[in-house]
């Protein structure tokens, strides 16, 4: 046939043939449906069958003088010159010969599926589409559920008509396409019947970040149009790559969106063919997919992604479309494209926001990008409204689609109250590099239209929207230009949120992730509240009831969400090192959890108190130390994050150290297993004097600058009264991390530092890099200016002499005939402090 291609007989060379789209449907067909890949049967009605319309129609002339006028800045004059160029070539119709082929594939399409009329899916495909230099994905209309051959030839004749929507042309003028060149294929591809079961969009790399190692997939109830144009708020699975190579089951974060909506098949007679309708309760709080079924999608991304990227020759992250049929219970792949933001962005300058002024938050939702906007606010219902909308403000509207785009490309940000992180808002936002508040219930009503307002995406996942213009600092960096000290230059990361921004920096690692960051935020509920449920009052069960939600066995939600936040953290770095620090909580901090008061004393002094390696092994709180274990077992194992290395706080003596390692065995986590290493806090004046005796019991050090200065001068960091006297810079704390550092050396454990003291200081990081420290873990912010310094420092000679021994530190005489003694002559004795000699 002359003008019909079944997908098939086609690949990526027939780009200029059947568009980008049906090229990589043909694609996938033939070179992956073989390996496994679900990818539905159809066939492409060819770029030159659209040609042969224009020609037979005469209606070139006319379409070439309506583009010659256009006043691209005027989005009135746009909207007008399209509209008449598509009346030109809707009028037109289809000629006989195109007519009949097309027919006859649909014929056959049917009878491939034994029905009589196969409902199918009818999708344009441009000739400049899905490239990897630009995307025109959205720009030309798709219409689903067309069932019949008048359905089928109506909706080929539309589709050759969206080629000149108002969007797509924009999107051409600014891309610097010429209008005729760019021809349009047609896709006629068998609907997957997702209306009876769920749909989404997934992505080969973060899309917010760009972070290559995972995966995101999303997921909704109904056919995948509600996701990509943004009306629901999906379901959210990352899947760490590297260790689902190696046949992990490496699922890191789910998160359930609310999905209120779905879009399914309209009744016939309806006068539409798909319509949107209320998603039942019970399914709401469901995740859409289980997660075999998520890992399963996983792998045929990675397939498609090492594919494209075999054929292209380079990295090809993808950005890919899916389906399940309800019917059949089957997964499919429906389309496959080039992901274009990130791939594009080579060597782009890093820019980080920090917002410091304050204000009424008006609204909150996922944030997309890490900018931050300020402008006046425009509620809009509809592109329609185009002219109240003034080039600069923030973009405020339920939802958005293709049609939207000529307004967002003048909006300084774009807030809607549905969508996720594959929205069809999400991706062009991130295309124009501005910043997006997406799925912010209730926006239109509480963001008041005209008033200034603050967009802010820096504050991790969750978008923000303040009233009036706050204050706020950009920091633009080279990457490339970061110096690179020998000094191992790690991060302290709070929030598994930022982890996948963080971890694009240049770094060496985690140096503190802190577990109780992921206790408060990702888990909520004290452990004993989960172990000992039966113990609860009835109104503190009724909330634990509602936190866990959907969990068999409550114990299960504690270790499922506390092994995805770690998981997180961990996959975003990897393989570089990533340090847990077990839970540090204090017990006026435990209470908070909830369900906590009923198993938390109340203590004069938490912050000397009932913390850290005491709990461990305590018998009133080992349970819930256990369930800590069992979540980090579960990173390391079913996960495969074996870069994952664990670390004791507070442990106030060596035999305390001991029975933790004891414990961590009894739980599967047995030090040096699969790389297991197993570092301690040096935070104690114990664990300075005792040094040489902890270096035989861990793998190393990391010294906590903020208690170790707390306990050497007696000031209680808290207090006011006395903060002027806190300072990490103390001859007194500086000879207690000397001290450290000397004998881990001579020990040959690595040490590093892990307190907010380089992050403030660099000078006090130059002290410790003199010292001869391995690394430094710092807060983001302040890497850069941190590194300079480290840098410079390591090219200045270190101190010669007896300061470099071990126990000959910058000490005054009896301490260091007390470290001269052998160091098993103190070992777990009580005091903790040896007894100065006479």
């Amino acid at each position: 046939m002359r003008f019909v291609r079944w997908f098939s007989d086609v690949g990526l060379s027939d780009v200029g043939l059947v568009g980008g789209k049906n090229a990589s449907l043909g694609e996938m067909i033939r070179s992956l449906a073989p390996l496994g890949v679900r990818v539905p049967d159809g066939f492409a009605i060819t770029a030159e069958a659209y040609r042969h319309c224009l020609r037979e129609a005469g209606v070139e002339g006319g379409i070439r003088e309506l583009i010659s006028g256009l006043k691209r800045d005027d989005v009135h004059d746009l909207v007008e010159r399209s509209a008449k160029i598509r009346g030109l070539i809707a009028s037109a119709g289809l000629p006989d010969d195109v007519r009949e082929e097309t027919l006859a594939a649909y014929r056959e399409l049917s009878g491939r599926y034994s029905v009589d009329a196969a409902d199918v899916a009818v999708r344009s495909s441009a000739t400049a589409e899905d490239l990897p230099g630009a995307s025109f994905a959205g720009q030309q209309d798709t219409y689903l559920n067309i069932r019949g051959e008048g359905a089928v030839l109506d909706a080929v004749r539309r589709c050759f008509a969206s080629l000149f929507t108002a969007r797509a042309i924009g999107y051409r003028e600014d891309m610097g396409f010429d209008h005729l060149e760019v021809a349009l294929s047609v896709g006629v591809q068998k609907m997957v019947r997702s209306d009876l079961a769920a749909s989404g969009v997934l992505f080969t790399l973060d899309p917010e970040s760009g972070h290559r190692g995972m995966a995101l997939i999303t997921a909704s109830w109904g056919l995948g149009e509600a996701v990509v144009q943004g009306q629901v708020v999906p379901d959210q699975f990352y899947v760490h790559k590297p260790t689902l190579r190696e046949g992990h089951r490496s699922l890191v974060w789910k998160t359930i969106g609310s999905k209120e909506r779905r879009m399914v098949y309209a009744a016939p007679g309806a006068g539409k063919l798909v319509e949107l309708e209320p998603v039942p309760e019970e399914l709401r709080s469901r995740a859409c997919l289980s997660d075999d079924e998520v890992l399963q999608l996983a792998r045929w991304a990675l397939q498609i992604e090492d594919h494209y990227a075999r054929a292209r020759g380079a990295e090809s992250p993808m950005d890919v479309e899916w389906g399940k049929d309800g019917q059949t219970g089957e997964l499919f792949i429906l389309q496959a494209r080039p992901e274009t933001v990130h791939s594009n962005r080579k060597g782009a300058a890093l820019r980080i926001y920090r917002l410091t002024g304050k204000g009424e938050q008006l609204a909150q939702g996922l944030a997309v990008g890490e900018g931050v906007a300020v402008g006046r606010a425009r509620v809009i219902e509809s592109p329609s409204q185009s002219a109240e909308f003034r080039r600069g403000e923030i973009l405020v509207t339920e939802s958005t689609d293709p049609d939207w785009e000529p307004i967002m490309k003048m909006a300084a940000g774009i807030v809607t109250e549905g969508g996720g992180r594959t929205s069809h808002a999400a991706i062009v936002a991130r295309e124009l590099g501005i910043p997006a508040v997406l799925g912010t219930a209730g926006a239109m009503r509480t963001i008041p239209s005209g008033e200034t307002v603050t967009l802010s995406c820096a504050e991790g996942e969750q978008g923000r929207i303040y009233r009036g213009a706050l204050e706020y600092e950009v920091d633009e960096l080279d990457p490339s230009q970061f110096p690179r000290p020998r000094t191992q230059m790690m991060l302290n990361v709070g929030s598994p949120e930022q982890a996948f921004s963080a971890a694009m920096l240049p770094n060496d690692g985690v140096g503190l992730a802190r577990m109780e960051f992921i206790f408060a935020s990702w888990v909520k509920v004290h452990p004993l509240a989960l172990t000992r449920y039966g113990e609860l009052a009835p109104e503190v069960k009724a909330e634990v009831d509602a936190m866990t939600r959907g969990y068999a066995d409550k114990t299960e939600y504690f270790v499922d969400k506390l092994s995805q936040g770690i998981g997180v953290i961990a996959a975003a770095f990897h393989p570089k090192p990533v340090i847990l620090r077990l839970s540090d909580f204090k017990s006026n901090e435990y209470a908070t959890l909830l369900g906590g008061r009923q198993f938390e004393p109340v203590e004069e002094n938490p912050m000397i108190g009932w913390r850290g390696a005491s709990r461990y092994y305590h018998p009133q709180y080992k349970e819930g130390f256990v369930l800590e274990a069992r979540a980090i077992r579960r990173a390391r194992e079913e996960f495969g994050l074996k870069n994952l290395l664990v670390m004791v706080p507070f442990c106030r003596t060596p035999d305390e150290g001991r029975r933790v390692l004891q414990v961590l065995r009894d739980c599967g986590l047995r030090q040096g297993r699969d790389g297991l290493e197993v570092y301690v806090m040096a935070e104690l004046p114990s664990n300075v004097f005792l040094a040489e005796e902890y270096a035989r019991i861990f793998d190393g050090f990391s010294i906590g600058s903020n208690d170790l200065t707390q306990l050497c001068l007696g000031v209680d960091r808290d207090s006011a009264l006395v903060a002027p006297l806190f300072d990490e810079r103390n001859a007194a704390v500086k000879q207690a991390c000397a001290r450290i550092i000397a004998a881990a050396r001579q020990a040959g454990r690595k040490v590093g530092i892990c307190g907010q003291a380089p992050s403030d200081f660099p000078d006090f990081a130059e002290f410790l890099v003199e010292h001869g420290i391995d690394s430094i873990s710092l807060t983001p912010d302040s890497l850069l200016k941190t590194s300079e310094r480290v840098a410079q420092a390591e090219q200045r000679p270190r101190p010669a002499g007896p300061a470099r021994r071990a126990g000959d530190v910058l000490l005054g005489t009896a301490v260091k005939e007390v470290v001269a003694k052998p160091v098993a002559a103190y070992a777990d004795t009580e005091p903790f402090f040896p007894d100065k000699p006479e």
